[in-house]
């Protein structure tokens, strides 16, 4: 189900007091605004966050009116929805927000009483940076990848038949999923398969882009990626049945410090997990298809790539 947010950012934006229309605008919808900040920004009632909010209602938004008296955004993901829904065997009830976010992912995924949310944030899809608001001025054209990917997400996460251990950490948090609890209990490989699964989720939703946009990389980070390869898949290999919140954003998370991501003497290319993850997902996908796949254990993605490379 598509809930567009816009129209009511806007509106908050044309009030003639923005701070008193947008704790309106908050309240309206606080459980999913409550995770996503929790989740991708910072704590919302923080003396931080009021900050914050003052500068996103600040900012010059002329690159977003140019977006959507030109796109017809809701179309696109309504499209990619269905594409989703039909590709990935979605079986729960699942939401897709359409959204103005504080400038921080460009998408992403929640769980917020045991329903699926995939999001995205469309400061970011501008085709124009915009530092007043953190855009990363990404083309329109990739936002039904982002969808595809976030829907993957919450297939792992909440299907009736899913094996993997993120549902599992899912449900014993009462059906919500937090980036950061989850970061410190579920292991990396976990993590890795988490999102090598959703990169090829897009891949087969919304096909056609190049192999870097998939992953979120420039093409010079995805080549130089490339010819890592057998040097990052030997250094995780130590870590990859550990749980820790620190693997997760050294392999995962971007704005990271080299020395937060050094390893065996290398510093690791930021994000490097999804290359990695997308690798380790192949030979399943391969043999059962992207819906199965999202819904297979870890394990058994590690036995299908074992036995693919020939290990005994």
């Amino acid at each position: 189900m598509l809930i567009n947010l816009v129209p009511d950012f806007l509106a908050v934006l044309a009030d003639p007091d923005r701070e008193a229309a947008w704790q309106r605008y908050f309240d309206a919808h606080r459980a999913v605004l409550t995770a996503y900040w929790r989740n991708y920004v910072l704590e919302p009632e923080s003396p931080a966050a009021r900050e914050v909010v003052r500068t996103a209602l600040a900012a010059d938004r002329s690159d977003l009116h140019a977006l959507l008296s030109t796109v017809d955004i809701v179309r696109t993901v309504e499209e990619t929805l269905t594409r989703a829904e039909d590709t990935l065997q979605v079986d729960r009830p699942t939401d897709c927000y359409l959204m103005v976010g504080m400038g921080g992912a460009n998408a992403g995924e929640l769980v917020v009483g045991g329903r699926g949310v995939a999001f995205i944030c469309l400061e970011h899809f501008t085709g124009r940076a915009n530092p007043e608001t953190y855009g990363l001025g990404l083309t329109p054209d990739l936002i039904p990848l982002w969808v595809a990917h976030e829907m993957a997400h919450t297939v792992r996460y909440t299907s009736a038949t899913s094996r993997s251990d993120l549902r599992r950490l899912v449900s014993d948090a009462a059906g919500y999923y937090d980036y950061w609890e989850t970061g410190r209990r579920a292991t990396l490989r976990e993590l890795l398969v988490n999102e090598g699964l959703a990169v090829r989720a897009a891949e087969a939703v919304a096909p056609g882009f190049r192999l870097s946009d998939y992953f979120g990389y420039t093409r010079r980070q995805y080549h130089r990626l490339r010819e890592l390869e057998a040097f990052l898949t030997r250094a995780v290999e130590p870590d990859l049945d550990r749980s820790a919140l620190g693997l997760r954003l050294r392999y995962l998370s971007g704005g990271m410090s080299p020395a937060a991501r050094l390893v065996q003497g290398k510093v690791v290319p930021e994000r490097s997990g999804y290359y990695l993850g997308h690798r380790m997902t192949e030979a399943l996908v391969r043999q059962h298809g992207i819906a199965a796949a999202l819904r297979a254990p870890a394990e058994d993605v590690q036995a299908a790539d074992e036995a693919a490379r020939g290990v005994a």
